[in-house]
This record gives structure tokens, sequence and C-alpha cells, in this order.
């Protein structure tokens, strides 16, 4: 009897601990609002990415050259959006209708097989985060949404996302991702080289803006046409 009541008291304090530790991480919140002018030197994902490297004997330097909103072709912005988050100036942070998809699709694969994240919850899960599926980083991707949300403009939002965004192994935002892949800066990437960009956005360490594959041949023409629909290219493009 001793025993038993000894070996529930030692499961309640590891409970209890485990709660606390699971608290302690959710309650605290980076200064998002230093963001609204200081640029991170590092996102989370550069330093993940580095020390994965030296894990691995590798030393992998990371390329990021910020620029400013109005020094990235409208192309790029406007193939990213439509590629990663059309309804980005509608919503304050979540796109509702994209979660039911993605928990209806998650239930059905018994996995995290689909996201649905808004760019102001990749720009979280970037800036503070991993790319580590649980729900406790989801809740913790989420309190820091809400406060990217509150305290930046969608302006700013996007500037940091187009700035932090994985566009490769060790290549981070859109300038180095334009010199990296077409010798180019971002203020002059073309309707087809942004399409490019925005289509491995996904996974792009997985895939590359110059692949010829059925899938991302596919991928690119789809965002194209949505390009033209949408107004962004002309009807002869």
């Amino acid at each position: 009897m001793k025993f038993a009541r000894r070996s529930l008291n030692v499961i309640r304090r590891a409970v209890l601990l485990s709660l606390a530790g699971c608290l302690i991480y959710l309650l605290w919140l980076p200064n998002v609002y230093a963001l609204r002018k200081h640029h991170p030197a590092q996102s989370a994902f550069m330093r993940l990415r580095e020390n994965q490297a030296l894990k691995n004997g590798r030393h992998l330097k990371p390329l990021l050259i910020w620029r400013d909103l109005r020094s990235i072709s409208p192309n790029l912005i406007h193939a990213v959006l439509l590629a990663e988050d059309d309804t980005f100036y509608q919503h304050h942070g979540f796109d509702f209708k994209q979660m039911r998809i993605a928990l209806k699709t998650n239930w059905e694969k018994r996995r995290f097989a689909y996201g649905g994240s808004t760019l102001t919850q990749q720009l979280a899960r970037t800036l503070y985060l991993s790319p580590r599926k649980s729900l406790l980083r989801k809740a913790k991707e989420a309190l820091i949404t809400i406060e990217l949300e509150l305290f930046l403009s969608k302006s700013r939002l996007l500037e940091l996302y187009l700035n932090y965004a994985e566009w490769g192994r060790g290549i981070y935002g859109a300038e180095a991702a334009a010199q990296t892949y077409f010798n180019t800066s971002a203020s002059d990437l073309t309707p087809d080289q942004a399409v490019a960009l925005a289509s491995i956005l996904p996974s792009p360490r997985r895939w590359s803006p110059m692949s010829e594959r059925a899938f991302m041949s596919r991928r690119r023409a789809q965002l194209n046409e949505r390009m033209r629909r949408e107004g962004y290219l002309p009807d002869e493009f």
C-alpha cells in the first residue's frame, strides 16, 4: 500500500512538473513590438539550420541581405501572397477556412500532413520557433501570431516575411534568393522568376525554382494562371 501511494505521488509530481513546464513555455513570449523598427540578426530557423549543419560536421554560413518592401519586386509580392496566403490582408493572423481544411486532412491522414498556416503564423514560426510539428508548438505559434498582428502593420509583417523566409539551404529572404538563383536583385525579378521562387516556399529545402520535374512545372503553371486571373499579368503573357 505504501509503495502504491509513493508511486502515485511520484506520478502526480511528474505530471505537475510537465504541466508547469508547458505553461512556462507557452507564457514566455518574445518582444515582437521591437520588430516595428528592429531587424533581428538571426531567426530561430537560421540558428537551427546552423546547429544541424554543425552536428553533421559542416559549416553553414547563412546568406541574408535585407531589403525594404519597396525594394522587392511587386511580381514576387503578388506571387508569394497568392501561393501562400491569398487572404493575408483580410484576416487577423488566422485563416479559419484553411484551418478547417487542415484539421480534416490531418485527421484523415492521422498525421500533421497539412498546415494551413497564414504568412503571420509562418513568420512567428520562422523568427521564434522551429519546423517541428506538435500541438504545444502550434499553441505557442498562435500566441505569437496574435502579438504580431496586434503590434505590427500588414506591410511590416510582409516585409519581415519576405526577408526571413527560407528559400533553400542557407538562403534567406528575397534578395539572397534572387541573387542565388537568377543573378539579379529582388527589385528586378520578372514574373516568371517570381513565380518560380514562390512555388517552392512550402518546401524550399526539397524543391528548386530551377526544377523541371513535372510536379514543379505544374505548380508554376498553376501559379502563373492565378497571377493572370487576378490581373497581375497581361492576358497575352
